[in-house]
Formats: C-alpha cells, structure tokens, sequence
C-alpha cells in the first residue's frame, strides 16, 4: 500500500489487496453503509471486473434493528450495490435485544448472520472492512481489559467461524485512505452516530488515538505491536504443541488419556515454561468444558494452585490417590481438573443440578 494515508487506492493496489481471493468461488461482502464497508464493496466489484473469471460476489447488509435510520441505509447500500451489478441481501437481528453486553451481542449475532449467508451463497469467504485503526482499537481495548498475548495480537487476516473464512483484506488499510478513495470516485456514504457514542467503549478510546499519535502511537505504531504480537503468540502456540508431544512421549501410551480426557504427569509439566502450561490447561479446559471459553484470569488462578499444590504436595500425592483424595479438585468452564497420583487430569464436569431437580424415585 501507498505510504501516503490520505492517497485514494489505485487498481493496481486494490489488486493486491483482494489477490489471495481470486480462486475463492464466491465471496460475501459485508457492507453496512458506512465509508470503509462502501469502499469495499467498490473495490471488490472493481477487482472482480479485471479478472477474465473472478469469485462470484454477493453483498451483504445487516440491520440490528437499533437505529431507525438502519433500514434506508441498507436501501442506499442495495441501489449502489445493483448500480455495481452485484447482488443484494439485508438480513435483520430479530428478537429482544440485551440490556448489557449490547455491542457484542449485536457482533456475535451479525458475524452469525454474515456466516448463514455466506452458505447460502455457496461463498466460501465473507469479507469485513475492517481497517488499520479499527485493529489499532482493538489493540486499546484488549490492552484496557488486560488481555493476554493472544488477545494482543488483536485481529487476524484470516479466522475460520463454522467452516466460513472471515477476511479482512483492508487491515493494513488507514480509513483516510478509503474515504479518499470515495471522495476521488464520487461515492456517497453513511454516518453511523453510534461509532461516536461516548457510552460505548470503542468510542471512547477513538477519541483517545489522536493524542497517543502525538506522542508517537498513531494507529500505524500500534498496528505494527499488534502484528508483533501475533508473531511472537504463534511461536508460543508452536512451543505449547511441542510441551504437548513431549508430555505424551514420556507417559508412553500408560497414562489414561482419550476424547474425553487429557492427563498430564505433573513433574514433567511443572518444568514447563508459565506461558505454555497456562496454555495447555487453557486448551484443555476449552476442549473438555461445556461452559467455555474459560477465562483467562480463572486459569491464571487455577495454574498458581496447581503450582502450590505440586510443589508441596508431591510426596503426599500418592498416598491422597491410594485414600480416593485428590490434592486439588475444582470445575471451571464445564471442565473438572484435579491433581492426583502425581497426575493432572482434566475431563468434562457432571451437569450442574438444576433447581427443582430430585434424585431418586
């Protein structure tokens, strides 16, 4: 891309951007109405008409129902997505809305609504405008909440959602550059009042950006963190499927293990680095538990018990085993993870009983 943030986006540039696309049989683009979205719907039809034979496109609009002004914003998307010579569909969040939680909520039901489409359409990729200072807020947010290596690394390129690929082919993209690239094409577009909604958290930590950009962290810097995040986090995930094999290796097939439950020899995982042991309870817990994604803070606290526990308790542990007493035994997202004989297991959690259940006859 141009280092100029404020140069509309050539055909050659667009070409690149959607180039790893190009045998995709069909894509879905989300397009709200705003100038990001509306950019890449018009880059996307521009690509698609290079090519002697390019993916099928369908645009793709999603009305939460929580602004009147939603429905003929999806119109104004439809008239220029036809004047584009590409298909149309709104699709409507129906139901009662949260009270809490709003803005994610209504982003778990439009990624849902984005993936339903897209297998009607036989698409294999659904596409989102998400730009360079959209992963610079994120990277804030994540960081605001405390979120570990992985949530740094803010957003992928690429992430699967039910067998659908979500890309976002304009990440590395400052908006700058699309409203430029609008304002050159003539191309009208919307003013979502919501993205400036002080009651959010998003908003609030936009309004932040341009004096961390005079102090050097623009969105291009924070950008830049993110993505060297995301390398180091992927060289954690290699190191955590080693630690993985190598537990494996050494129970010699004698240790229980199966669809149902993952046992680690405890002395053997102690000597792992932290990151990588929080991992694999993670992934374990994850995998077994019916009531994840677990929190990453609860299995910070769960590794420092575990940790307590083997340290002190080893010599005792056999002897808990032998008496039917683990050492340490606690639930959490729907997995049951307990320490004993030396070992770590963890397996599904039994159902919780609801109120009004009665055992017995």
């Amino acid at each position: 891309m141009s280092d100029d943030d404020n140069s509309p986006i050539s055909a050659r540039e667009a070409k690149q951007l959607f180039a790893e696309l190009k045998s995709a049989p069909a894509l879905v683009l989300a397009v709200s109405g705003g100038p990001d979205s509306i950019a890449l719907m018009w880059l996307a039809a521009r690509w698609q008409r290079s090519l002697a034979r390019g993916p099928r496109l369908t645009v793709v609009t999603v009305d939460h129902g929580l602004r009147a002004e939603a429905a003929r914003e999806a119109r104004e998307v439809k008239r220029l997505a036809t004047e584009l010579g590409l298909p149309h569909r709104t699709l409507r969040w129906r139901g009662a809305k949260p009270k809490t939680g709003l803005p994610a909520a209504a982003r778990e039901a439009r990624y849902r609504l984005l993936v339903q489409a897209a297998r009607s359409a036989g698409a294999s990729h659904v596409l989102t405008a998400h730009t360079r200072d959209d992963q610079a807020e994120t990277l804030l947010m994540r960081l605001v909440r405390g979120s570990g290596l992985a949530g740094l690394s803010a957003m992928a390129r690429l992430t699967e959602r039910d067998g659908i690929v979500l890309a976002r082919p304009l990440l590395d993209v400052p908006k700058a550059q699309l409203i430029a690239t609008l304002k050159r094409a003539k191309i009208g577009f919307a003013d979502d009042p919501t993205n400036r909604d002080t009651a959010f958290t998003r908003p609030r930590l936009r309004a932040l950006l341009p004096q961390l950009a005079a102090e050097g962290g623009d969105a291009r810097s924070l950008a830049r963190l993110a993505a060297r995040l995301a390398r180091a986090n992927a060289a954690v995930e290699v190191l955590t499927d080693g630690a993985e094999r190598f537990l494996r290796l050494r129970d010699r097939d004698d240790a229980p293990h199966g669809p149902d439950m993952r046992s680690f020899e405890a002395g053997a995982f102690a000597t792992l680095p932290e990151e990588v042991r929080l991992r694999m309870l993670l992934r374990a817990i994850n995998a077994l538990g019916h009531e994840g994604p677990a929190e990453l803070g609860k299995v910070e606290t769960l590794l420092a018990a575990l940790d307590q526990a083997i340290a002190a308790g080893m010599a005792a542990a056999p002897r808990a085993a032998a008496n039917g007493r683990p050492v340490l035994k606690q639930t959490l997202a729907g997995a049951l993870i307990s320490l004993a004989g030396g070992r770590i297991q963890i397996a599904p959690a039994p159902a919780r009983r609801r109120k009004g259940d009665r055992g017995g006859s």
